[in-house]
């Protein structure tokens, strides 16, 4: 069901915090008569952040004018007649509002769908049947507002009671002042005739004993309510902080380990939208008290009446204090993450936003913040508030930018779109440690007043850990630093401490969560694939998941020391393997085609039950980021034997010439991909189409892969005589020989393991490539006269 028919069924608060969304910037009529047209519009494909979108944003704004004034043309009759003023008066509004700034349009747009779909989301688990089936979710939004409610009612109660001791105050000052007019009528008195003294002085003192005792009895009341007020304010305070504790100290802190996560692929943290709307009610609230502390403190001071007041007053104004000190602090917080694996001389992105920003007017006057980048230690050093003023790790070319307040959405927030690391100042390293281990971070800081000047907050906030690099080579390892910090960190830690070691399953869960993410795939690492991962890992046979299941590998095992026989880490090669599939093998991964994490031996079992011409594609041991085909065939040396071949891996580099699918019809020996698809129903949809078709006189060349081996000419689709790029014919294909298990390596284009060297054959691929490219005779499939 649409959105915006479900909004109009929504009820009560709901209803006007929807009502409240809209008005001059976007009217609720345009909502209503282009309800279809707006939700039917991408609006999340804009990045906000980015202003080169405003092309688009600027597309969307022409269209919406179009729609509206189409609408508007379409009204008939009396009715219609206004409504087409109406929304033509709209249109020109829009335009004139947004033409300049096309990007806050959908800004505002955005805000206001999401906040209707939370809306209607929300009223739709309230009104469910069955309030135990809430999920955990709902039920403590819903305690979250119930405590608002609770806080509400409460501060108003104390505002209630804040007017009716000023009301007694200001009366007790009245007979106050009543009781000395007495006495100084009593006082003058003396200067009378004793007769006149006597017959008057009776009545005056009668009328002050009654007075006094009156005051005195007021007094104890006047303190009394004071006592009351300040112990209600005591238990809105110890509320407030839990409220407080709740939302900073879990909502907060959750969005923002799920904002950590992010980095190494999760799912994204989400909009601070809500977490906003309540640090903007915690502010509200918490504003309201301090303001009813400070009338409760001015009429102590209007009126001293001796007692435990005072001191009451002043704890209050303290803990007030604190709490909003503590809010305003934590609410400074970094929206868009710097990149962390950031490479000096390279232009990148942040922004920060204080969630409380709009509620407290600090857009009044807009705060500047500035950009440092410092290291591990002095970040340790910030949090234990020692002095590290002027204190930075390197030079940050545009790290200065003015918070700017979006009225549409409420929010303030500062866009650092241009930074660039200029230089770096790396510290003194540790043991084992290199470059791609060290960690920075960037210092976000600022200074604002509230309340007039009234109080002043410097607030500073700490980006996820960065490694800094000078060259593409060292992405890999600094992403390895990244991924483990993001993955093992825990709340609250001394900057930027992780454990040394981490259970087996703990590390699966963060590879699987990178994978995805790298790959941009929803089929994730299998069982058995984390079990190749571990046998890879750890060196060892086990076969099942629960053989691992309490095993533990430490840094040094993931990205220092090398695989066994291997010159590379285990990472590396998990890194090559995602690269290579994030590149070239993303659709054949996502279709199942591909196996990947088999070893040669596990191939060779699942292939020897097959019938010949079956093949798999596995990931290469031996080599990062490579790919190889292992295929079941018949031994050419020894009748009725048959055997496992396994092709030289390819990279990256061979798929850049071409690609996998392509490279799997030219070996016309491949029939079935294991088990038994044909490989045609699984490869034919990536094929590239042959060019059959002579341009000005020339037929163009093509590079086709064969397997000496193996080549057997396919039929030619047009007829003629087809050319291959045929890598070198294998010495054993005309000088039979005795072959092994595998074939001897004396091939040329074998390795020790029987594999074909796929950089042999392809330069003979390239050398003939560049004959064909000659005008010699017989070089051409065709020759044609220039």
């Amino acid at each position: 069901m649409a959105v915006w028919i479900q909004a109009q069924q929504l009820q009560g608060e709901a209803l006007h915090q929807m009502q409240s969304l809209y008005g001059q910037h976007f009217p609720i009529e345009v909502r209503h008569y282009l309800s279809h047209w707006i939700e039917s519009q991408m609006w999340d494909s804009i990045d906000l952040e980015n202003p080169q979108e405003e092309f688009k944003a600027k597309r969307l704004l022409d269209s919406l004018i179009q729609e509206l004034q189409k609408k508007a043309e379409h009204q008939v009759g009396e009715d219609g007649f206004l409504l087409k003023i109406k929304l033509g008066h709209y249109a020109s509004q829009l335009k004139s509002t947004y033409d300049r700034c096309p990007l806050e349009l959908v800004r505002c747009i955005k805000h206001i769908l999401y906040t209707e779909q939370r809306l209607v989301r929300e009223a739709n688990n309230s009104s469910s049947p069955g309030g135990g089936l809430l999920d955990s979710m709902s039920q403590k939004y819903q305690q979250i507002n119930q405590a608002f409610e609770e806080l509400r009612v409460m501060t108003q109660d104390t505002e209630n009671d804040l007017r009716k001791l000023q009301h007694n105050q200001e009366y007790f000052i009245i007979q106050y002042q009543e009781s000395l007019r007495i006495q100084a009528q009593l006082t003058s008195l003396s200067t009378l005739p004793l007769p006149d003294r006597q017959l008057r002085e009776p009545s005056l003192q009668a009328k002050r004993a009654t007075v006094e005792s009156w005051l005195t009895r007021e007094a104890t009341t006047l303190q009394k309510y004071r006592l009351d007020l300040a112990e209600k304010h005591q238990k809105t305070l110890q509320l407030l902080r839990k409220q407080q504790t709740i939302i900073l100290d879990d909502e907060l802190i959750q969005w923002k380990r799920r904002q950590q996560l992010a980095g190494n692929g999760g799912p994204p943290e989400g909009g601070l939208d809500v977490l906003q709307s309540w640090c903007e009610k915690l502010a509200e609230t918490i504003w309201q008290n301090r303001q009813q502390i400070r009338r409760a403190e001015h009429l102590r001071q209007q009126l001293p009446i001796p007692g435990p007041i005072e001191e009451l007053l002043t704890e209050l104004n303290g803990t007030i204090t604190d709490i909003i000190s503590a809010l305003v602090t934590s609410t400074f917080i970094i929206e868009k993450q710097p990149p962390q694996v950031l490479k000096t001389q390279t232009k990148f992105a942040a922004t920060v936003r204080l969630l409380v920003g709009g509620k407290l007017n600090v857009h009044m006057n807009p705060p500047q913040v500035k950009a440092t980048i410092i290291s591990e230690q002095q970040a340790k050093s910030l949090l234990k508030n020692e002095n590290t003023r002027n204190d930075s790790s390197g030079e940050i070319l545009n790290n200065n930018c003015v918070m700017e307040y979006h009225q549409t959405t409420g929010t303030l927030s500062a866009h650092f779109r241009n930074m660039s690391l200029k230089r770096i100042k790396r510290s003194d390293r540790r043991g084992a440690e290199s470059v791609t281990e060290e960690k920075f971070t960037i210092l976000f800081e600022s200074q604002f007043s509230v309340g007039g000047n009234e109080l002043v907050f410097q607030v500073k906030t700490l980006s996820l850990p960065v490694v800094v690099i000078v060259h593409g080579s060292q992405d890999n390892n600094a992403t390895a630093t990244v991924l483990w910090d993001n993955a093992f960190a825990e709340p609250g830690r001394v900057p930027f401490i992780v454990p040394d070691k981490v259970l087996w399953p703990q590390l699966c869960e963060a590879l699987n969560m990178k994978f995805k993410a790298e790959v941009q795939s929803n089929r994730g690492l299998s069982e058995e694939n984390l079990v190749f991962l571990a046998q890879k890992a750890f060196s060892s046979s086990g076969v099942s998941p629960e053989d691992y299941r309490n095993m533990t590998m430490s840094w040094s095992q993931f990205n220092r020391e090398s695989l066994p026989g291997r010159n590379f880490t285990f990472w590396q090669w998990f890194d090559g393997v995602m690269e290579l599939t994030k590149k070239h093998l993303k659709p054949h991964w996502n279709d199942g085609a591909i196996l990947g994490f088999v070893n040669k031996q596990q191939a060779q079992d699942m292939l020897m039950s097959k019938p010949n011409g079956t093949f798999l594609l596995r990931f290469s041991d031996s080599e990062i980021g490579g790919i190889t085909i292992a295929w079941v065939a018949e031994n050419p040396n020894k009748a009725g034997e048959r055997m496992v071949w396994n092709l030289m891996p390819y990279t990256t580099k061979d798929f850049s010439i071409r690609s996998l699918a392509d490279r799997i019809s030219d070996l016309n020996h491949l029939l079935f991909l294991y088990p038994d698809r044909p490989k045609e129903d699984v490869f034919s949809k990536y094929y590239t189409p042959l060019l059959t078709k002579a341009v000005d006189g020339y037929v163009k060349p093509q590079i086709r892969q064969v397997v000496p081996e193996f080549t057997t000419a396919p039929p030619d689709p047009t007829g003629g005589n087809a050319t291959y790029m045929d890598h070198a014919a294998s010495p054993s294909v005309s000088h039979p020989h005795p072959y092994g298990i595998y074939p001897p390596a004396s091939d040329p284009m074998l390795d020790g393991d029987g594999e074909f060297d796929l950089d042999d054959t392809m330069d003979v691929a390239r050398h003939v490539e560049e004959l064909l490219r000659r005008p010699m005779e017989n070089q051409w499939i065709g020759h044609t006269q220039s």
